[in-house]
């Protein structure tokens, strides 16, 4: 969330940049609302301060007034201090209830875009910021959907995950569960020769860790949530991997913490009905290899660069066509400053497919997580940044499109090693 300090001292830039989202003017108006919470609760608490020292000094007098046998002025103090606990109780139950509402309004407003952002509504506003150089793949007549190939190569079932779960729940079988293991491993190998510590984190959060990354309050219909037990199923590793280091003080000298986790994806994906969502293309589980990064505030678009070039690396390898967009301010996560997603190309449906969206979350995330550095005497706020590198469910569905062959499908040469099958067939 927001520093309420940064919203009083730049405003006018915060409210400027915020309309990048296409906000309403109420929402608008929640930072003179959070400034109007927070005045209130300078008051109380100056006033809170006030009668704590009247008290204190009070106290102090009435030990001496008995000990000189002035008895009827102690207890005349005694009576003053007995009001001062009283209204002391009523203002800090007037603090306590200021601070809350003050959280309340800040968890409402979304992070600042950085001022590359382009302005717009919807993804068609997104901004073309790098290409994979290079034709196209170019199919045959007859070629198939990966969902097809799923059936005809026995590799991937969408029926049967919906006999044992529902729908958007895909069973993969034979080399198809290889292929899928070969991919993580695989990821997760190119992260640690990048840096990155390997990471096996819990797939249950509860509600403290989901809104500290800012699942909670934004994303909570978009969650699988055990009711029972308060517990939420993760949407993407970035959320315990992440608040690892919620409540930390870390040195200058830890940066760039440097994290990666493998864990399946659980996500209420909502969307219409057709080849758009069909096969692989919308489900609600699906597996990911994340990378989290928690930089100094100085360095993070370094390092946001630094982790486009990884993912776009993984891509190469795969000989996957790719492309980069930075999103619009209308189509920015709630707690992402600035966003670039890749898309890589499907041939047989002859369109993009997102697999990795990368973004700096500047300070937002910290803020809620109350990670910080140690800078000199005092301490700052921490930068986090997360990237998909990759989601395997749409990078599957492009691997099976576009290297299918009239002899069967055949494995990119980076992953074969891991696979232990050249071609599926």
């Amino acid at each position: 969330m927001l520093e309420v300090q940064l919203i009083r001292s730049d405003k006018d830039r915060i409210l400027e940049r915020l309309k990048k989202r296409n906000l309403s003017a109420d929402e608008l108006k929640l930072l003179d609302e959070v400034l109007e919470a927070d005045d209130r609760r300078r008051r109380l608490q100056t006033e809170l301060d006030e009668m704590k020292a009247e008290r204190n000094t009070l106290s102090g007098q009435i030990g001496e007034l008995f000990r000189q046998g002035k008895r009827e002025e102690a207890e005349q103090l005694k009576s003053r201090v007995g009001e001062l606990k009283a209204k002391l109780s009523e203002g800090e139950d007037a603090l306590r209830k200021v601070v809350d509402r003050r959280e309340h309004l800040l968890l409402q407003i979304p992070n600042v875009p950085h001022e590359s952002v382009p302005a717009g509504s919807a993804e068609s506003d997104n901004e073309l910021y790098r290409a994979w150089e290079g034709r196209l793949p170019g199919l045959p007549d007859g070629a198939l959907p990966h969902w097809e190939l799923g059936e005809k190569y026995g590799i991937l079932d969408m029926e049967l995950g919906t006999k044992l779960t529902g729908s958007g729940f895909p069973v993969f079988r034979g080399m198809g569960a290889r292929l899928e293991r070969a991919l993580i491993s695989f990821f997760l190998d190119e992260a640690r020769k990048a840096g990155y510590e390997e990471i096996i984190p819990p797939l249950l959060v509860n509600e403290d860790t989901a809104r500290a990354t800012g699942q909670l309050p934004d994303k909570e219909g978009q969650m699988y949530q055990a009711e029972r037990d308060n517990l939420y199923l993760i949407p993407t590793a970035e959320v315990p991997i992440t608040n690892i280091y919620r409540n930390a003080i870390l040195d200058a000298s830890d940066f760039p913490v440097k994290l990666a986790g493998y864990t399946p994806c659980f996500r209420r994906e909502a969307g219409s009905y057709g080849a758009e969502v069909r096969g692989l293309n919308r489900v609600h589980q699906f597996d990911k290899v994340e990378i989290v990064q928690l930089v100094h505030p100085d360095h993070s678009y370094e390092a946001l660069e630094g982790m486009l070039t990884h993912v776009a690396g993984l891509l190469q390898q795969l000989e996957l066509p790719y492309r980069i967009l930075r999103l619009c301010g209308g189509d920015l996560g709630f707690t992402a400053a600035l966003t670039f997603d890749f898309e890589v190309y499907s041939a047989a449906q002859q369109r993009w497919l997102e697999v990795s969206s990368v973004s700096n979350f500047e300070t937002y995330q910290s803020n809620r997580m109350k990670l910080r550095f140690r800078d000199g005497k005092s301490t700052r706020l921490v930068h986090t940044l997360n990237g998909s590198a990759l989601a395997l469910a749409r990078i599957v569905a492009a691997l099976l499109e576009n290297n299918q062959t009239p002899d069967g499908i055949v494995i990119p040469k980076a992953i074969r090693h891991l696979t232990g099958f050249d071609i599926i067939s």
